[in-house]
């Protein structure tokens, strides 16, 4: 047998193991096929090929291995228990920026479905090699790096933490500097996953100058990487007070409002949610965002919105109601109310409308002013609506009962709560009543309009114990008026004169 045949046959087993590694990594790319592919023994075959001679072999197995461990977790689960992770780490040191490329995808899709897989893939030493591949001058291999690291930093406090302590911060932060977007995009969600789990995470991040760099990019052309500095400048700022006046001293603001009319609907709904977190400090943080205008145009935005992108704008106008009176009648003079009441009209889904009839207690609970402004939106009826409707969730139920409690004990604007007298259960009608037992001794054009309405007679009319409160707040009502005037308009009252009317003899 000559040299050349000898030689041949190798080429041929090159040739063969590179068409079984490509067709695999082809077949991999399609879900169908990932179960036939498993069950005829893919991972074990696939393993031995990450330590092929030949380097396309191994990058195009370790994509392979990579593509079938990002489908699902049983998957990934084959990788660890294949004992192929160390096998990738090893070669992350060692071989080209391809390779480098394929192993971390592959770290990542294994470290992605659960905290469990994402510990694997630490604890076979994965941290230090994607550190060094951080440092690497290819851009792809810092991107692919960055990726993995995000996607094991986003499941716990725990994994974040040993990504820290493997250094890998302030080479995010470098990575953000970098002028290709793509790396940029990456690492900016890395620094978002690390920072969003406690304060001290966050405090890691801002301690290597992070929101600096980040507040540069807010007006960056590219959608998808002011999705991620939105977020990750959100994750910085709601866990703390300072955090959040750091973000605000970045001089995002204006500048990011500007963002809340972009077309990326992504980018919108984190502007906004970055506004909730920091209005949900404090009075201070709040009136700066009024000042720089950040409630009108958080009201615009919840115009042009529909969905679950209104939740963070809605939930900021109550937090900012929250904090004090005059932010609450800020929402009220930038026409909060009638937009939030159509908020509460259009959305479906149970947490949004409970996020708004939250926020709508928050604004009318402070002074009769702030009830009024909601009570004139005609919000009373549909909070009592949500309420009482056994379609609601609990949650739903709970705050509109709360918002429409709270709000009630302020209201003084008597022909919003008339409506009430006939439909609110006892628990709520307690409420109502006890407001026209505050007003109506002080207005005498509301005690005439209160009888021609039939408010009176529908005030005798409601059972109450001897001695409860709401007997209590009868009896003040009752007061206001002369007694024949009262008994005129209690039940069975007609009766009693029809009786007088037959004992009645005539002289």
């Amino acid at each position: 047998m000559s040299q050349r045949q000898i030689l041949q046959v190798f080429e041929q087993y090159q040739k063969a193991r590179t068409q079984f590694v490509q067709t695999v990594a082809d077949l991999a790319a399609r879900p169908q096929n990932t179960e036939t592919l498993q069950n005829a023994g893919v991972m074990s075959l696939l393993r031995p090929l990450l330590l092929d001679a030949v380097p396309t072999i191994q990058q195009t197995a370790a994509l392979a291995l990579g593509r079938l461990a990002n489908y699902n977790d049983d998957l990934a689960e084959a990788v660890v228990k294949g004992d192929i992770l160390p096998q990738l780490v090893y070669s992350l040191a060692e071989h080209n920026r391809f390779y480098k490329k394929a192993a971390a995808f592959v770290l990542r899709a294994v470290a992605k479905h659960s905290p469990e897989l994402a510990q694997a893939v630490v604890d076979c030493g994965s941290l230090d090699a994607l550190v060094i591949s951080l440092e690497e001058f290819d851009p792809g291999v810092k991107e692919a790096a960055a990726w993995a690291i995000g996607y094991i930093a986003r499941h716990n406090a725990q994994l974040s933490q040993a990504v820290v302590d493997a250094g890998v911060v302030p080479l995010l932060v470098l990575c953000i500097q970098e002028p290709e977007i793509a790396l940029k995009r990456v690492a900016a969600s890395a620094l978002s996953d690390i920072a969003k789990h406690s304060p001290e995470l966050a405090q890691t991040v801002v301690d290597t100058g992070a929101i600096a760099h980040l507040a540069q990019m807010i007006l960056n052309p590219d959608a998808k990487l002011k999705r991620q500095v939105f977020s990750a400048l959100s994750q910085i700022a709601k866990h703390s007070v300072d955090i959040a006046e750091m973000v605000v001293e970045a001089e995002i603001f204006p500048a990011a409002l500007v963002c809340l009319k972009d077309p990326d609907e992504y980018v919108r709904k984190n502007v906004a949610t970055l506004i909730r977190e920091i209005t949900k400090h404090t009075p201070e943080l709040s009136q700066i965002i009024v000042n720089v205008g950040g409630v009108a145009a958080v009201i615009d935005y919840l115009g042009d919105s529909k969905g679950n992108v209104r939740l963070p704008g809605i939930m900021m106008l109550g937090y900012v109601a929250t904090h004090s009176e005059n932010l609450a009648m800020a929402v009220i003079l930038y026409k909060g109310v009638p937009q939030l009441a159509i908020c509460l009209e259009e959305e479906q889904e149970d947490h949004i409308k409970a996020a708004t009839a939250w926020a709508f207690g928050q604004i009318g609970r402070h002074t009769p002013e702030h009830a009024k402004a909601v009570a004139v939106a005609n919000v009373f009826p549909k909070l009592l609506n949500l309420y009482l409707d056994t379609e609601s969730s609990e949650d739903l139920q709970v705050k509109a009962k709360k918002a429409l409690k709270s709000i009630l004990q302020k209201c003084t604007y008597l022909p919003a709560l008339e409506p009430l007298l006939y439909e609110a259960p006892s628990n709520i009608l307690k409420h109502v009543i006890c407001q026209f037992s505050k007003v109506l001794p002080h207005d005498s054009k509301a005690r005439r309009l209160f009888v021609t309405s039939g408010g009176l007679k529908k005030v005798q009319e409601i059972k109450a114990e001897p001695g409860s409160a709401i007997q209590e707040y009868i009896n003040a009502i009752n007061s206001c008026y002369p007694e024949e005037i009262v008994r005129y308009y209690s039940p069975g009252y007609s009766e009693t004169l029809l009786e007088r009317i037959d004992n009645y003899q005539p002289v």
